[in-house]
């Protein structure tokens, strides 16, 4: 009941069709006719290098570790399948190495595996793997293609293949073998955090895309080019339907019946896995209810089933520990669902011995740990890995020119140039003379790191500059270098302050960098609070310059008040490293001629309002301001009318200003997270247990229902990207907790934040005993917790709190939290901190009503 009403709720408020989550059927999913499988000399070859394995290498292959975690010598001792260079991995855990340091990595760990097997039987090289998603983007000096959903606005396989092929060697120059690209998701709600990482609203777009990138990655199947020199393997990900879940929560549920799951969210890997894929990576998400990494039904009976596929399916990062009754080191659910790989950074060692147990014991049986190693040494064979030599022994290794190429850049430019929108073109002001004096403004303008997004150099993509991007320009730089050629000027000002006043303004703004659930969004408004971006438009527009929007962002937002008040505006997404791509479509050319017109067109639809467009049964939508489709170009009618601001924001997602709890769910982007021990688990379910159930958490109307079973101290946390709140302590910020006790608690209770930043110094925060408020609460009255931020960290301790909340207890407690948030309290008395442990002083409660 309180299911149904959670999915009701959210699909209403979130402008999604409400479909009942329906039991799976006889659905006709297409078969992958996969013309890259294995010939009967490979499959004799894995079978007999099979029979030579002990139980201890089967276990060993089916396991991926973190560089992070592990060293060559366990490599070698343990025998994994597989490593990976995670979003905040890099040798010697330095994030800005050289190439040729990444190269001395590969080499290293690729001898390691090979010597675990010398004398015994054919040596098996492991398969290392990285997020090389928009160019080999984790490498300093790499081109940096620009991100998926600018790319899907290029409406260009033949690019798209180009791009693959280009990063493909610059991934080879490093010795590495695999990347986990492309991402086919096809998304329905763009408030998704990884939104930008998805083509195409359209399956058929995805779908063309996947083949193309598949191509380019490993070249075309049954041709010389597979997986020759300078080619690596891809991962197709993340199966299936991570772009349809409620409310566009990332890791959240995907509530459709199964033809729509097949229909809409199959598609790039029919394509893909035709094209020669030979991996697949599994989802974090749910299918109505269903985790994916448990999901044997989608894993085994379809995916390798009905559609044919031969090649081997790998685990998302920790995706297993989200399975119920699943820990990060034990989860022998996801094998026999069909995961043939775990991936399993930090906690690989213990999930050896784990999985190795439960197959001794027969819980996982001979037949699938069997099945799951075959199809990877098949998949290790057809690549050719058994016939590669050493990392720095390849030919494709080591040419370092590779990265960041004439070549390569010249095809990042031009992908640039072809993923432009053009949304309003008032009075013709584009293109413009390259002969003016410039203006260009915003915080975007000269910032390389916030054009490139998430999935650049570190997982988030936040901590970069324009120093970390060597041959690489800016959107103003490019700006500079156009008019400078034709004896035109150009002046950076962030703030759009000018002494000597402007032909034409650009202005450039829009969302910073950030990954994953980190970029989840309650509203599709841009920037509800700051509108510095706006006022310098509306300033600038009034002292009579013609002004022009450069938006960058990683998906359609509603800006209707920056469109009205822009001249000309232009969505240019996540364009990457070679930001005079933008300059070359906004000027002419000296002699006055137009070298390059706008011919993006938006691959998702642009919203109406603040809140995501609704998709009909066939994959329609109505409500949009902009149809996927649209883009102007310098021939389009140059007249635009006045667009409504008012965004239209639907209650449930209406949530106060500084909220980190509300109306049942955490406030994106901030998520919840259960703890015990030295584990914890994202809340991404209606119920979650900690890894050792010492919490669980039920997410209900009323807010998230936490109990402690008494066993072992546990924790409920609201973690997220790094906030600095130094200004707000200073300014008596507070930490305001509307909650109802269930439980009376038997042992201390405290409560906190934290701050794990590197930037948080020696300092990490604090947790207070409130072990008094919570034990003479009333049990079923509701009463507000008033935590001043100065209490619980000064200084560095609040340069960046990634943990604002956090509640904690070893002993048995029950308590729903109804809303967490930020509060100012600038104009009453200033709540006092506790005076002592275990007395937190009666000031800090406030009682009465409901939530």
């Amino acid at each position: 009941m309180m299911r149904k009403f959670i999915v009701m709720l959210i699909s209403a408020l979130a402008g999604a069709e409400v479909v009942s989550a329906q039991s799976v059927h006889a659905t006709p999913w297409q078969s992958t006719a996969n013309e890259a499988v294995a010939t009967p000399d490979v499959d004799r070859f894995v079978e007999r290098l099979l029979a030579d394995l002990s139980l201890e290498e089967k276990v060993g292959q089916m396991i991926q570790a973190d560089i992070a975690s592990i060293s060559p010598a366990e490599l070698a001792q343990y025998k994994l399948g597989s490593i990976l260079a995670g979003g905040n991995a890099a040798p010697q855990d330095q994030l800005r190495s050289a190439p040729q340091a990444w190269l001395d990595l590969t080499e290293e760990f690729y001898r390691a595996s090979l010597a675990a097997d010398a004398g015994t039987h054919q040596p098996i090289p492991i398969l290392f793997g990285i997020d090389a998603v928009h160019g080999h983007a984790k490498v300093l000096g790499a081109t940096i293609f620009p991100h998926n959903v600018g790319l899907g606005a290029a409406h260009d396989p033949e690019l798209i293949r180009r791009i693959g092929q280009a990063t493909a060697a610059e991934v080879a120059a490093t010795g590495i073998d695999w990347t986990f690209a492309p991402t086919v998701a096809v998304v329905r709600d763009v408030r998704w955090g990884r939104a930008y990482e998805s083509y195409a609203e359209s399956p058929e777009l995805v779908g063309r895309y996947a083949s193309a990138m598949v191509a380019g990655l490993q070249g075309r199947r049954a041709t010389a080019e597979f997986m020759a020199p300078g080619r690596t393997l891809s991962a197709v990900k993340h199966f299936v339907g991570d772009g349809g879940t409620l409310a566009g929560r990332d890791q959240g549920d995907t509530v459709i019946p199964e033809a729509q799951l097949s229909a809409v969210h199959s598609a790039g890997y029919v394509a893909a896995i035709k094209a020669g894929a030979l991996i697949v990576m599994a989802s974090y998400n749910s299918w109505n209810g269903v985790k994916l990494h448990a999901n044997h039904y989608l894993l085994t009976e379809i995916l390798k089933g009905r559609m044919g596929f031969t090649g081997f399916v790998v685990g998302d990062w920790n995706g297993h520990e989200q399975v119920p009754g699943c820990t990060k080191t034990s989860c022998a659910a996801a094998i026999l669902a069909g995961i043939d790989m775990l991936m399993a950074p930090d906690g690989w060692k213990e999930l050896y011995r784990n999985t190795l147990a439960q197959a001794r014991s027969g819980e996982i049986p001979p037949a699938r740990i069997d099945d799951a190693v075959r199809r990877i040494l098949r998949v290790k064979a057809i690549a050719g890995l058994f016939d590669r030599a050493p990392p720095k022994q390849r030919g494709d290794a080591g040419h370092f020119e590779e990265l960041g190429s004439a070549a390569h850049r010249a095809i990042a430019r031009d992908a640039v140039r072809k993923s432009l929108v053009l949304l309003k073109n008032s009075h013709h002001t584009l293109p413009l003379s390259p002969h003016l004096h410039v203006l260009v403004a915003g915080a975007a303008a000269d910032a390389i790191d916030q054009q490139s997004g998430g999935w650049t150099i570190d997982w988030q993509g936040n901590h970069n500059s324009n120093a970390d991007f060597a041959g690489a320009t800016s959107i103003y730089s490019g700006i500079q270098a156009a008019v400078k050629h034709a004896g035109g000027s150009a002046v950076l000002s962030r703030d759009g302050r000018f002494t000597h006043k402007p032909d034409v303004a650009i202005v450039v703004f829009g969302e910073g960098p950030y990954a994953e659930f980190e970029g989840d969004r309650e509203t599709l408004e841009y920037s509800p609070e700051d509108k510095t971006n706006l006022s310098m438009l509306r300033r600038l527009r009034a002292s009579g310059i013609p002004t022009v929007s450069i938006f960058i962002s990683g998906r359609p937002l509603w800006v209707n008040p920056e469109i009205n008040a822009s001249d000309a505006f232009v969505a240019a997404w996540l364009p990457g490293s070679e930001g005079e791509g933008v300059a070359d479509v906004l000027f002419r050319a000296p002699d006055g001629a137009v070298p390059f017109d706008f011919t993006g067109r938006l691959a998702f639809s642009w919203p109406a309002t603040a809140m995501p467009v609704r998709f009909d049964a066939a994959g329609g939508v109505s409500d949009a301001l902009y149809a996927s489709g649209f883009g102007l170009d310098y021939r389009s009618p140059s007249s635009t009318g006045e667009l409504s601001e008012n965004a239209h924001i639907a209650p449930h997602f209406q949530a106060p200003r500084g909220s980190l709890f509300f109306a049942g769910h955490p406030t994106a982007p901030w998520s919840l997270f259960v703890a015990d021990g030295d584990a914890e688990v994202h809340v991404t379910t209606l119920h979650q247990a900690s890894p050792h159930g010492a919490v669980s958490v039920t997410l209900a109307p009323a807010g998230v229902n936490a109990s402690w079973d008494g066993t072992q101290s546990g924790m409920l946390r609201i973690s997220g990207r790094g906030a600095d709140m130094r200004a707000g302590s200073s300014a008596g910020q507070t930490i305001d907790v509307r909650y109802r006790v269930d439980q009376v608690p038997d042992g201390a209770v405290t409560v906190g934040m934290r701050c794990t930043d590197p930037l948080c110094g020696t300092a990490h925060g604090a947790m207070l005993d409130v072990t008094r408020t919570f034990k003479t609460a009333t049990v079923g009255a509701w009463r507000t917790l008033v935590i001043p931020v100065s209490c619980v960290g000064a200084g560095a301790e609040l340069a960046s709190v990634e943990v604002p909340f956090a509640l904690a207890t070893s002993g048995k407690f029950g308590v729903t939290i109804a809303e967490v948030r930020l509060a100012s309290h600038a104009h009453e008395a200033r709540t006092p901190c506790p005076a002592a442990a275990g007395s937190m002083s009666a000031e800090l409660t406030r009682s009465g009503g409901s939530p």
